[in-house]
């Protein structure tokens, strides 16, 4: 049956069109921005749109919300007509039209302060397990949605699979200190071993999911690059980052020096992906070993899905 993508002008949405078409899929793109992956354009709030779009479509990937930076430009209303009632739509219909598996791109933003131990505690370990406290109203949404996927498969038996995927975008980070204090590949490197997730990688959980929805019925998966610490670095990951990283990859400090990076002095939060990699076979190709291979090899470190994809930027003006 078709595949529909929500948010295919964006970054995500644009690479599972392009891996779909690629794989010879019929696949449709739906978004509120025109693109050349995008067959339908217009809102997930338009319910006789989305009616129209979801005809005949067997796997639903919604990847369409407004993300973290919007914060910033959109209303908290803007925030829950998209990112929830948006979603509740897309589910109605779904149910309605017969779709066999809903996969939900959520974000590991929705753990909010969860992510930050008080000063003096060590890194937090992040699983799925770990509760909740967003702390903006992005998080707050994201959350509130993946809740409804639950309920459509508790009421509706409608098969979802919420992925809580780490940074994959190849913009700048938001953070001005970091902006200031490392360049973004420098910090993008870092993130590997912690917070940051490669797009072909985020691609290839979408598609498992999707292929094991109906098997597992609901769940929830952080999908993140897999990180080198286990749970004995949490306490060094606070106070000396560095020199962790040296003991498990020591090969890093030539390489970040030839390049005059440099390593963050510390790490506050791991994502662990063993669910992930456990119940949906997912096997990420890109992590901190994979990433430093690349230097060592001269290449760039943007993968080329990423780099075809480019900078999209998040808000129309500044």
């Amino acid at each position: 049956m078709k595949l529909l993508v929500t948010g295919s002008a964006g970054h995500l949405g644009e690479a599972l069109v392009r891996t779909l078409q690629r794989l010879n899929r019929d696949v449709a793109g739906l978004d509120i921005k025109p693109s050349p992956y995008t067959t339908y354009v217009g809102s997930i709030t338009d319910r006789a749109f989305v009616r129209r779009c979801l005809a005949g479509i067997g796997t639903v990937f919604h990847t369409a919300t407004l993300h973290k930076p919007h914060v910033d430009t959109h209303s908290r209303q803007e925030f829950i007509d998209v990112n929830l009632t948006g979603t509740l739509t897309l589910l109605e219909e779904s149910a309605a039209a017969g779709v066999q598996q809903f996969i939900y791109t959520s974000t590991t933003s929705a753990f909010g302060d969860a992510l930050v131990p008080p000063v003096g505690k060590p890194a937090a370990w992040i699983t799925e397990t770990v509760p909740s406290v967003p702390k903006n109203i992005y998080g707050v949404t994201k959350e509130a949605a993946e809740n409804l996927c639950q309920l459509f498969w508790r009421n509706h038996t409608l098969p979802c699979i919420v992925l809580r995927t780490s940074r994959f975008f190849p913009e700048e980070d938001d953070d001005a200190a970091k902006r200031m204090a490392y360049s973004s590949d420098n910090a993008k490197a870092n993130e590997f071993l912690f917070r940051r997730v490669e797009i072909g990688d985020a691609v290839q959980a979408h598609l498992l999911a999707a292929e094991k929805a109906r098997q597992i019925g609901f769940s929830r998966y952080i999908i993140s690059a897999t990180s080198p610490f286990n749970t004995a670095d949490l306490p060094a990951l606070r106070t000396d980052a560095p020199g962790v990283v040296q003991r498990l990859a020591p090969a890093y400090v030539a390489l970040y020096d030839c390049l005059g990076w440099k390593m963050f002095r510390e790490i506050d939060r791991v994502y662990v992906n063993d669910k992930a990699r456990q119940e949906l076979g997912w096997n990420p190709v890109y992590d901190f070993g994979y990433v430093l291979k690349q230097l060592e090899a001269g290449m760039e470190l943007q993968s080329p899905l990423a780099k075809v994809i480019g900078v999209k930027g998040y808000h129309e003006s500044v």
